[in-house]
């Protein structure tokens, strides 16, 4: 599993325990890696993603409520919820990440960690919130 593919799955889980404990991000993350240290470049990608994520709920969050027009962010399970909040926070902030890698990885992320359906609406609304924001892969502008 590369860096990123690693941050991503650590990211995911300590933005539940954040959402879950009521402890902020930095002592969610360095409770987090007490407990499962990692490898330098996922570690540092996950509290990139983590940091980023809570600096921007709002913003995040906006867009995901945009995007699922038919799910309200507190009915959708916290997975679901933190895996979303992920890949919008990515979609919106680091173009250098291709926008096929940052869907693929979220609905795998979706898949192992959440329901049966999660992967397939996760792929629905970061769809939608890379069209929202104007994300396009290369193969897709030609």
């Amino acid at each position: 599993m590369g860096a990123r593919s690693s941050g991503r799955e650590a990211a995911l889980q300590i933005l539940y325990a954040v959402e879950t404990s009521g402890d902020g991000p930095a002592e969610s993350i360095r409770e987090f890696w007490r407990e499962l240290p990692g490898d330098a470049e996922g570690r540092e990608y996950a509290d990139s993603l983590v940091t980023g994520v809570c600096e921007e709920l709002g913003r995040v969050d906006q867009c995901i409520s945009s995007a699922s027009t038919n799910w309200r962010l507190e009915r959708m399970t916290p997975v679901d919820r933190n895996v979303l909040r992920v890949g919008a926070w990515e979609l919106l902030n680091r173009a250098e990440v291709p926008r096929a890698v940052i869907i693929d990885e979220g609905v795998e992320i979706a898949k192992r960690y959440g329901t049966e359906s999660s992967g397939a609406f996760v792929n629905g609304v970061l769809d939608r919130i890379a069209e929202d924001c104007g994300r396009r892969d290369d193969d897709r502008e030609s």
